[in-house]
């Protein structure tokens, strides 16, 4: 398995400092997750990159980042993990294969729909489209992340979706990728935003077909993957440019 260790890390600090400037964090909390394989190149979830505990995200470098295992051993970095990171970021890696890239965050819009009773993204518009079948709901709040049974309920909880509304916490989103992962991180707070104000009108949303649902699936499951690889392209050029110290 060819796996460039170091690149990965510029990819997940890249992600960190953008989920920044377009005001997807909040404080020093919340965090990005990146599964790495073992000495044998086998990828079982159980080692990952993750950002360091106290860390704002618009500081974040590529060496500042922590690799730990699923026990919780610091195997390479300074710095510390945070609880409620570890336990929601080991479970869902050791517990879902195709989640090598774990996004975690309390990003407004999106976090909105999780305070409303029975909040659904509705697929009302292009944007949310993206996501028609690939979301799972937890309507069940039950307080801080700070436990392995914690962490495999909300690992379950995405019953083989890649992301996750958490009611009354936040979003998780998964996937094979970094550049991946955060393509959906930003569209789906995008979706989100246009949902909160169309319904801050107080008109009926609009209604779109299950046959263009449909076929919108299809066009999505092809032009996406091509999407997210220039998007992440873009974001990185712009910040060699404007931060190059994220490489560091």
């Amino acid at each position: 398995m060819n796996f460039n260790l170091k690149q990965h890390r510029i990819d997940l600090a890249c992600a960190l400092r953008w989920a920044a400037k377009l005001n997807l964090h909040e404080g020093v909390d919340n965090h990005f997750s990146l599964a790495v394989p073992d000495d044998d190149g086998a990828m079982r979830g159980n080692r990952f990159l993750i950002n360091p505990y106290g860390w704002h995200w618009s500081e974040i470098t590529a060496s500042s980042l922590v690799l730990c295992n699923d026990k919780g051993d610091i195997l390479e970095g300074d710095n510390e993990v945070e609880d409620t990171a570890f336990f929601i970021h080991s479970r869902i890696h050791l517990e879902t294969p195709n989640a090598v890239c774990v996004l975690h965050t309390h990003m407004p819009y999106a976090t909105s729909i999780t305070l409303l009773e029975s909040g659904r993204l509705e697929m009302v518009e292009q944007n949310a489209l993206m996501f028609d079948g690939r979301i799972s709901y937890d309507d069940n709040y039950t307080g801080l992340v700070l436990g392995e049974d914690e962490g495999n309920r909300i690992a379950n909880q995405l019953d083989e979706k890649s992301i996750l509304f958490m009611a009354s916490h936040g979003i998780i989103v998964t996937g094979p990728t970094v550049g991946d992962a955060f393509n959906d991180l930003y569209y789906l707070e995008r979706a989100s935003q246009l949902q909160v104000i169309a319904k801050s009108q107080g008109c009926s949303l609009r209604n779109i077909s299950e046959q263009v649902r449909h076929n919108i699936q299809k066009q999505f499951i092809s032009e996406t993957p091509k999407l997210a690889k220039r998007h992440f392209s873009a974001l990185r050029r712009i910040l060699d440019k404007s931060e190059p110290n994220y490489r560091d």
